[in-house]
């Protein structure tokens, strides 16, 4: 790494963002997880709640540019479609 003042500024910077975008991906993936808990479980209210906060996370990390939007909208899609057969099926 250079010695520049304004390269460890940047370096700094990006370790501190990477921390963060990591810390806010396993927080999303841990509420999926809930979600497909809640999925498997056939609690109708839980899948409810679980999948707008699933997408309130989603959208809040689209919005900060730490997830894309297609894999935010692939991933909700998803667990959305679940939920729906489960429905479907009773």
């Amino acid at each position: 790494m250079a010695v520049h003042p304004s390269v460890i500024k940047r370096h700094r910077q990006s370790v501190t963002k990477r921390l963060r975008n990591q810390e806010i991906k396993s927080w999303i993936r841990t509420l999926i997880k809930k979600a497909r808990r809640a999925i498997e479980l056939q609690d109708r209210d839980g899948i409810s709640v679980q999948l707008k906060e699933v997408n309130r996370a989603l959208g809040k990390a689209v919005s900060r540019g730490i997830l894309k939007p297609n894999t935010a909208s692939r991933w909700l899609s998803r667990l959305a479609r679940s939920a729906h057969r489960l429905a479907a099926t009773q």
